[in-house]
């Protein structure tokens, strides 16, 4: 798809200023030109970009409400979704004060780079989530392209604290993952078919606790 197709596509479901658009514009300059070295997302993705990853970032930003104030993506990578969702949600006028947790270095870095090219409001925490012994809180967490439903839902069990919602993405395996994790977990959940995906959803999480 035509990258004019598709910003117009992402602006019709997004609804965003100009201002927003540019300001993706130059994450897209930054995220290409690192990813030569750094590998930050798949070759095969990067023609895509503002579908598979801008948009797809970009689809629970309707279900965050403005009296949540703080989110964390964990393991965020190359920004997906959190630094995308930051963008948006200054363009809303939603006071969302967005924390990354990233364990690469080499990502950490780029992250920084990006947050204050954009101005963003925006924290990197330069740690691996699955071996910090400290809890962490926020009023949204939001989880793509990081481990398994199964260990990300122990994980957050375990570490997460006063969170109100949860959006995690799901692949192709989404189903079967959250069938097995309803035998171990009481979960209250509203399931989203993906925009970007006919084989993905979000799932939003409003109760997690073990049966």
């Amino acid at each position: 798809m035509d990258k004019s197709i598709q910003i117009d596509n992402f602006n019709r479901y997004t609804r965003v200023s100009r201002e927003t658009i540019t300001s993706l514009k130059k994450y897209e300059s930054l995220l290409l030109k690192a990813n030569k070295k750094l590998n930050l997302i798949g070759n095969s993705t990067i023609e895509q970009l503002w579908i598979r990853h801008f948009l797809d970032s970009s689809q629970v930003i309707d279900y965050i409400d403005k009296n949540e104030k703080s989110l964390i993506d964990i393991g965020s990578g190359a920004g997906f979704p959190g630094l995308v969702l930051s963008i948006i949600s200054r363009d809303r006028k939603i006071a969302l004060k967005t924390k990354l947790i990233e364990k690469s270095s080499k990502k950490v870095n780029f992250l920084n780079d990006v947050i204050n090219k954009l101005h963003l409001n925006v924290d990197v925490v330069h740690k691996n989530i699955m071996e910090e012994p400290n809890y962490f809180s926020g009023d949204v967490i939001v989880v793509r392209a990081f481990k398994s439903l199964k260990v990300t839902l122990q994980l957050i069990h375990n570490k997460a604290r006063n969170w109100k919602k949860i959006f995690i993405f799901l692949g192709k395996t989404g189903k079967h993952e959250l069938l097995q994790a309803s035998k171990i977990w009481d979960i209250e959940y509203k399931q989203r078919a993906s925009v970007t995906s006919n084989d993905s959803s979000v799932i939003e999480i409003n109760k997690l606790k073990k049966k």
